[in-house]
């Protein structure tokens, strides 16, 4: 039985006036535990407060684990987390990407399996991962799951606990430490944390809309265990330029498929073109100089992205998915300067691979497109092969991203506007600047002379000789003593006492004129 209580203690509004905006907090105390509700305005927040001093005026009880009303109290006793998350996936699926569905239905089933009555016995517990993930929260394939997937399914459905979980806190807790954990105990990516935390969030809101839920349970702000996600680029990532031509020549020297793929990799490396970007390209894309003039630069124009999803979170059963380009809106293009040695490249696989120019610049062994997996199979070879084992064991090159990082470290280095560089690169300033600026180096020298030459003082500084003319021009201008021996009995009786010298000032003018004699 849910505990309840009579201990209600209801204190005024508090109003917190942010640099953004304004927030209206109720704050209630239950059985000694306190409660906070924060609202965007004071309408708001004066007609929960009103609610909560009515039922205590009615002698409701309240609830201890929530805080509320008993007659408040929710519907999410009657809802089952696992329908309510089927039905989460099926309302969102026509309005995301399908890298967004699979993380959903990532973040889905680790949340279902970590929220379980008890854990799998008869089945083992990667069946289980599988089945919700894979057929549980996927719309297309749900209705084509193998009849032992469904009892899998069906014992799942049974050991679910309903949405009133959320509702407990100490329950939200050990849901989120045990979301915070790898299978094998280890701490996940800061970044994947902020990544399930989202998710979450977006389904907790569905909740609430719904009526199932009346707060959002997950805690607000950033925690004090909470790791900040990198989001700069690792500078040992970053090959320089022997290491990359060792890598990209032995790419080319591959006798299957060898110098398709260097064609591709340079792209990266000279263009910043992301992955999926390079694998949309087609030979209508580049514009190339003549021939005639092998050291001019090109172009390329980028406007799609075809990222690797997979098959099942298609809507075409294709495993690319074709999107406009990222941060952009549909229809947009992105212009990339072409440089002279990756005209060449281009040029020359263009030419051997008899490319037409509405055929695709990347294309596979047999003529489709460019598998991710071959792409990844053939960077790996070519690291193992060139690089040292401390070189290999390191996070050098690791990433075929690392290719863009390096152009545009290189595009920064150079001395390029970030501007210029952050449109090239399809980013915003901020965002380059706060990835790539601590890769900025070879400059310093330069704006340390810039500095130097704005901030030098000294060279107007006036010259001793000048200070010294001034000091007897201004002795000479306002203090008769100066020309004029201050013992004479004529000059006595016209200096008043404020008027005459201090001992000081008279040592200062002898031991100026001495100096001027002994100069000539």
């Amino acid at each position: 039985m849910t505990p309840t209580s009579y201990d209600v203690r209801i204190w005024k509004t508090s109003v917190y006036q942010g640099v953004r905006k304004t927030t209206h907090s109720v704050r209630w105390c239950v059985n000694g535990k306190e409660f906070r509700e924060s609202f965007a305005n004071a309408a708001q927040a004066d007609a929960f407060r009103a609610e909560l001093l009515a039922a205590t005026k009615k002698g409701t009880p309240f609830l201890v684990l929530s805080g509320l009303p008993i007659n408040y109290e929710s519907s999410a006793a009657g809802i089952s987390w696992y329908d309510f998350a089927i039905a989460f996936v099926d309302e969102r699926w026509a309005h995301t990407s399908g890298n967004t569905r699979k993380t959903t239905a990532k973040v889905l089933m680790a949340t279902t399996m970590a929220l379980l009555k008890k854990q799998p016995v008869t089945y083992q517990p990667v069946a289980v991962r599988t089945a919700l993930r894979e057929y549980a929260f996927n719309r297309s394939r749900r209705s084509q799951a193998p009849d032992d997937v469904v009892r899998i399914l069906e014992w799942v459905r049974r050991n679910t606990p309903t949405m009133a979980v959320w509702e407990d806190p100490a329950a939200v807790h050990r849901l989120l430490a045990a979301l915070d954990l790898k299978l094998d105990g280890t701490p996940v990516a800061a970044s994947s944390v902020r990544r399930t935390r989202r998710v979450l969030n977006v389904v907790l809101t569905l909740a609430i809309s719904r009526r199932v839920l009346h707060t959002n349970p997950l805690p607000k702000g950033r925690s004090a265990t909470a790791r900040k996600p990198a989001n700069t680029v690792d500078k040992r990532s970053l090959p320089n330029t022997q290491q990359a031509a060792r890598l990209l020549a032995r790419v080319r020297s591959r006798p299957r498929g060898g110098p398709r793929l260097h064609a591709f990799f340079a792209t990266l490396y000279y263009a910043a073109a992301r992955p999926e970007e390079a694998v949309a390209l087609r030979v209508a894309d580049i514009r190339l100089p003549g021939q005639d003039v092998p050291d001019r630069w090109g172009e390329l124009v980028l406007h799609t992205a075809t990222p690797e999803v997979g098959g099942q979170w298609t809507d075409t059963g294709h495993r690319y998915e074709e999107r406009g380009l990222k941060g952009r809106a549909a229809g947009e293009t992105r212009p990339v300067p072409c440089h002279p040695a990756l005209v060449r490249i281009l040029r020359d696989h263009i030419t051997r691979e008899k490319l037409a120019p509405t055929d695709r610049l990347f294309q596979g062994a047999e003529g489709g497109e460019l598998a991710g997996s071959v792409i990844r199979r053939m960077w790996r070879s070519a690291r193992k092969s060139e690089l040292t084992d401390a070189e290999h064991d390191s996070p050098l090159a690791r990433r075929i991203y690392d290719l863009r990082h390096t152009c545009l470290t290189g595009w920064l280095n150079a001395g390029i506007p970030p501007a210029q560089v952050a449109a090239w690169a399809g980013n915003s300033v901020p965002v380059l600047l706060s990835t790539y600026a601590h890769c900025v180096t070879g400059q310093q020298a330069e704006l340390l002379k810039r500095i130097e030459q704005a901030q030098d003082l000294t060279t107007l500084y006036p010259t001793e000789e000048d200070l010294t003319e001034d000091l007897l021009a201004d002795c000479s201008a306002y203090s008769p003593w100066a020309t004029e021996s201050p013992h004479d009995k004529e000059h006595t009786t016209n200096v008043s006492v404020a008027e005459f010298p201090h001992p000081r000032h008279l040592r200062l003018v002898a031991n100026t004129r001495a100096d001027l004699r002994k100069r000539g």
